[in-house]
């Protein structure tokens, strides 16, 4: 496949088919690592967002549920709904 440079606002950009995007397993908004290696351009995706719930699993502890918090009551002039 060929790509040509072209002016995007103050920068550069290469447009990359879909295709090719879809073999590679990467979407709008992954984040690539962009190197230089021996005079070629290389991008490798390196980041695969992760929903709160996986990040907690991979600690294993898990997400909620959580005990509520007494607070007491109020000392000042805040005002504090019961729910």
């Amino acid at each position: 496949m060929f790509a040509q440079v072209k002016k995007w606002g103050n920068s550069q950009g290469i447009r990359i088919s879909k295709d090719i995007l879809k073999s590679a397993g990467i979407h709008t908004n992954d984040i690539l690592n962009i190197e230089l290696i021996d005079g070629d351009i290389v991008l490798r995706k390196t980041f695969k967002h992760k929903t709160l719930e996986e990040r907690t699993e991979e600690l294993g502890k898990g997400i909620g549920p959580y005990d509520e918090f007494e607070w007491n009551e109020p000392v000042g002039r805040e005002e504090w709904e019961k729910i």
